[in-house]
């Protein structure tokens, strides 16, 4: 399968050099597209207050249609209505604000997060899940990892389709998820929100102490966040050659990502 690696929402967070990205994979399998999380949408440029929420206050995304993944799938040289499947590491708007570009297609997510998301329990999931990006009615398909195998450690995980593990992550949302594909040469985890800046997995420079408050502030469970953190790390210092990690919002990951 080829994996394109795009951008599909700059943000301009204060303190946070750089700013951030909103890393999304273009799957290109047999029977038609896939991407994994899907950035942000045309209708968040034009309804940032019911689609993004009270966030977009904190995280300040750019919202440069040219970046959603409808027009990116274009420039590519694709029908947006080839893209059969969307699987979400989670629900929070800067990873399905792109669902409604797409409403032919399946979105794949596990079932604890489909639940946070229609029925929030706490107050941050409460705030974090706009009814907005629901209002299209996607076709939700809910996963067990829990009920699955073990892939590379990793106790929860399921195949939904040939090359594509779902991957149960839960921490900074209650059913947040990584995805792993199979690109051919090696497989890509996409470990979605799982840890936000390269240098809490591979203590190569100091993570900005504004995305680190940020991550503890809205996190589901903090104990699961620094467990998931642990994880990451024992499998970037291994240094498989057939394993690519990147998450949804490091700039410098994205970067190597697009080198090759």
């Amino acid at each position: 399968m080829r994996v394109h690696h795009l951008n599909c929402g700059t943000m301009r967070p204060a303190r946070t050099p750089g700013g951030l990205v909103c890393h999304v994979l273009l799957v290109e399998t047999d029977d038609g597209l896939l991407l994994v999380d899907s950035g942000f949408g045309l209708r968040c440029a034009t309804d940032p207050a019911r689609r993004i929420g009270t966030a977009r206050h904190l995280i300040k995304p750019v919202l440069d249609v040219s970046e959603t993944a409808s027009r990116q799938v274009e420039r590519l040289g694709h029908d947006p209505a080839a893209v059969r499947d969307i699987v979400l590491t989670h629900f929070d708007a800067d990873h399905s604000g792109g669902l409604a570009d797409f409403p032919q297609a399946r979105v794949h997510l596990t079932a604890a997060e489909s639940d946070a998301a229609q029925r929030p329990r706490t107050f941050t999931e409460r705030h974090r899940y706009p009814p907005a990006q629901r209002e299209h009615g996607p076709d939700l398909v809910e996963h067990h990892p829990e009920a699955g195998d073990v892939w590379r450690g990793f106790a929860s995980a399921t195949e939904i389709r040939p090359g594509v593990v779902l991957i149960a992550l839960p921490g900074h949302t209650r059913g947040h998820a990584a995805v792993a594909v199979d690109a051919g040469d090696r497989w890509i985890l996409h470990a979605g929100d799982a840890f936000y800046h390269r240098g809490q997995i591979d203590g190569s420079t100091p993570s900005p102490r504004m995305l680190v408050a940020s991550e503890r502030m809205i996190a589901y469970d903090r104990g699961l966040v620094a467990a998931n953190h642990a994880r990451l790390a024992e499998l970037w210092a291994a240094a498989a050659p057939d394993l690519m990690i990147v998450n949804a919002h490091d700039p410098e990951l994205l970067r190597r990502a697009q080198a090759g």
